[in-house]
């Protein structure tokens, strides 16, 4: 078993971040100054190692490069007033990770390595989380094939790294969002409850198809009918109905992602007093209940976009417009998960760790 807080520490001679402002940071385009590397051999994990981030150098018969055994996770990490430094909910992602790798047929990765490791890494780089509202640290654990033989089985050998990057808000605006009825992103008895690298490159396509009409996302519907949400491309989505209740796609199908920052939110949704019912959704349902006027507020949640509102949702040809002004139970929500995740309310539920 690897001790994670034994880990050999190779350190950057000079950091980046004195050439970078943390202010209203880009999601994704930064990454601190160091990673995490590890190997799978002879079935255990071995050459675990903290490094300057640098470029890999991969074969061109590299397995994953061919047969997509690859998967990954999405975390965050944020400092509070006292510039001390916590991650939110890593035991839920380290959880989902391994369920992730045995649906691809991969070695789970220890959680000496995962969340030690992790923690021993943010602690190296913690100058990188920036200390504004809305903004924080995202953590990319991730992994991947590395046997270097055409052949479609099973790898032998996997490459496991985590890497870091600090990012502001990711959606600056409320957002427009697309019914989809003629591509399928899960069906049952697929991967669509895993983060498997292939789930988003296959979303590309329709993804900007559907912002070539202007809008910002999809919403997936079922395979079978396409008639019941499923979640968007990079979020859970919730709907706030008039009588106290919210709804949410169920998890029963496995064609969604058990997604943290979901859980999150029906905890928190529940304290305030609210119903929430996971099943399945119609879109005929929400519909006749806009129609009704009875749909009064649809937001996404995830790792990357926290909570995001939706101002817009079209299905066919008809449109579903919100006021996201007059809201409250989103940015309330919002406003208390925020508050645990940023130290300004204590954390009564464990879900932040110390780094």
């Amino acid at each position: 078993m690897i001790d994670a807080y034994s880990l050999p520490v190779t350190k950057v001679e000079r950091s980046k971040l004195n050439d970078i402002p943390l202010e209203n940071i880009p999601f994704g385009k930064y990454f601190t100054d160091h990673m995490l590397e590890a190997d799978y051999e002879n079935g255990e994990w071995k050459n675990a190692e903290i490094k300057p981030y640098q470029p890999l150098l991969l074969s061109p018969a590299l397995a994953a490069l061919h047969y997509g055994q690859a998967i990954f996770e999405g975390i965050k990490a944020y400092k509070n007033s006292n510039g001390d430094a916590f991650i939110f909910r890593p035991q839920a992602n380290f959880r989902r990770f391994n369920i992730s790798a045995e649906r691809m047929q991969m070695p789970p990765v220890p959680e000496e390595l995962f969340i030690d490791g992790m923690r021993q890494l943010i602690s190296l780089d913690k100058n990188w989380i920036p200390a504004k509202e809305n903004h924080s640290l995202y953590i990319r654990p991730f992994m991947f094939s590395s046997d270097e033989v055409i052949g479609v089985k099973p790898s032998e050998t996997y490459k496991f790294l985590i890497i870091l990057s600090p990012t502001g808000p990711y959606y600056g605006a409320p957002m427009r969002i697309y019914v989809e009825e003629k591509y399928t992103r899960a069906a049952p008895g697929g991967v669509g409850f895993a983060k498997v690298a292939g789930n988003y490159g296959a979303s590309m396509l329709v993804t900007a198809e559907a912002k070539a009409q202007g809008y910002d996302q999809v919403l997936w519907t079922d395979a079978l009918e396409h008639k019941y949400v499923q979640e968007i491309g990079t979020m859970n989505v919730f709907f706030v109905l008039s009588d106290n209740k919210v709804i949410t796609p169920g998890l029963d199908a496995g064609t969604i992602l058990e997604g943290v920052t979901r859980d999150s939110a029906i905890t928190i949704l529940k304290e305030m007093g609210l119903t929430v019912e996971e099943r399945a959704v119609n879109i005929d349902e929400l519909i006749e209940a806009y129609k009704a006027g009875n749909l009064k507020e649809v937001f996404g949640t995830g790792t990357a976009a926290t909570i995001s509102p939706i101002k817009e949702l079209k299905y066919k040809d008809f449109v579903m417009n919100f006021n996201v002004d007059e809201w409250k139970t989103a940015f309330e929500m919002k406003r208390r998960l925020d508050d645990i995740r940023e130290g300004r309310t204590a954390d009564t539920k464990g879900w932040m760790v110390k780094v």
